[in-house]
C-alpha cells in the first residue's frame, strides 16, 4: 500500500441531460468495466468505490427552456454530486469522479471549492478540454448545459447554478488554465477575453510543446491554493485516439501527449480531485476510449514507466 499518497474514493455520475448525445451515460461502467478500481489498487493505492450518484433520465424528466435544456434535473444532480465530493474531500479521501457529461463539473468543483473554502484556501483547476465550456443561455447555440459548465464555475449564467453549493464565483480565473481548446463559439471567445482566462490552445501546444504548457497551467492553478482539481475531457484527445466521445474535434492531444499531461500533474503533487468525462460507449470502438481513459487516470493517480 502506497501510506504517502492519498485514499482514493471513485463516485460516478452516470449523467447525459447536459449533453445533445444520447449514451455519455454509460461512462462510468465502461470504465469500471476496463478494471478501474483493480489497477488503482495494483499501484498500491487504496480504493474505494462508492457507486453512482442518483440521475434523472431524458424519458423522465422535464426539458424546461430551450436555453437551459433540463437545468432542473442537472441542478438537482449537481448538488449530489458537490456534496459528495465534499464530504470525500472531508474525509481525507481524493474524489475521482466518473462521467456522464461535463455539467457534472458543476456540482464536483462546487463540492471541492466549499471544503476549502471552509479552511479559508482557494482552489485551482486545469481543464483539459477541446472546447471552452464558456456559453451561457444567451450564447449556446444548443442550451446544452455541458457547455456552460467553465462559465457557471466562474459566475455566468443561471443564478440557481452559479450559486449552488455556496457563492459565485467557484473559481478565480488567476488560479486556473484551460488546455487543449480548438472550437470556440463567439461568445466564449469575448467572455475568454473578458476575464483574462489563461488559455492554452492546441497552437501553444504545437509552438511550446505538452512539456511547456503543463508547466505554465499547474504552475498558475498551484500558486497560493490548496491544489489542483483536474477536469479531464476526452475529446482533448485527438479523435485516432479517442473515438467514443460526443464532440469530437480533429487535431486534439496524441495518446503520448496525454499520458505525459497527466503524469505532470501527477509530479506536482497537487492533485486534489479529478473529474473525467465524455465517454460515451455508444460511439466508441470496442472501448477502446474508456481503457485510454483508464490509462490516463493510472498517470494521474502515479504509474510510471519506470
Amino acid at each position: 500500500m502506497n501510506a504517502s499518497a492519498p485514499p482514493i474514493r471513485i463516485i460516478g455520475v452516470p449523467l447525459d441531460l447536459g449533453s445533445g448525445r444520447r449514451g455519455v451515460d454509460m461512462g462510468p461502467s465502461a470504465v469500471r468495466v476496463a478494471g478501474l478500481q483493480a489497477r488503482l489498487a495494483a499501484l498500491g493505492r487504496d480504493v474505494e468505490d462508492q457507486g453512482d450518484v442518483a440521475v434523472g433520465i431524458p424519458e423522465t424528466s422535464a426539458v424546461g427552456s430551450s436555453k437551459l435544456r433540463f437545468a432542473e434535473a442537472v441542478l438537482g444532480t449537481a448538488a449530489a454530486v458537490a456534496q459528495a465530493v465534499a464530504s470525500t474531500l472531508g474525509e481525507g479521501r481524493l474524489p475521482l469522479i466518473l462521467g456522464g457529461d461535463h455539467s457534472i463539473a458543476i456540482g464536483s468543483v462546487a463540492g471541492s471549492t466549499r471544503h476549502f473554502a471552509a479552511a479559508g484556501q482557494r482552489l485551482g483547476v486545469v481543464w483539459l478540454d477541446a472546447h471552452g465550456d464558456l456559453n451561457t443561455p444567451e450564447t449556446s447555440p444548443s442550451g446544452n448545459i455541458h457547455g456552460m459548465s467553465l462559465a457557471v464555475l466562474l459566475g455566468h449564467g443561471d443564478r440557481r447554478l452559479t450559486e449552488l453549493a455556496g457563492p459565485a464565483p467557484k473559481l478565480d480565473p488567476r488560479h486556473m488554465a484551460i488546455v487543449g481548446v480548438r472550437d470556440l463559439d463567439a461568445g466564449e471567445r469575448a467572455l475568454a477575453h473578458r476575464l483574462g482566462l489563461t488559455v492554452f490552445t492546441m497552437r501553444e501546444i504545437d509552438e511550446l510543446g505538452v512539456r511547456e504548457v503543463m508547466r505554465r497551467a499547474i504552475d498558475k492553478a498551484a500558486a497560493d491554493t490548496a491544489g489542483i482539481h483536474v477536469q479531464l475531457d476526452m475529446d482533448v484527445l485527438d479523435p485516432s485516439d479517442a473515438p467514443g466521445t460526443g464532440t469530437p474535434v480533429r487535431g486534439g492531444l496524441s495518446y503520448r501527449e496525454a499520458h505525459l499531461a497527466m503524469e505532470l500533474l501527477s509530479d506536482s503533487r497537487a492533485v486534489r480531485a479529478a473529474d473525467m468525462v465524455e465517454i460515451n460507449p455508444i460511439l466508441d470502438e470496442r472501448n477502446c476510449t474508456a481503457e485510454l481513459g483508464l490509462e490516463l487516470m493510472l498517470s494521474l493517480m502515479g504509474k510510471r514507466i519506470l
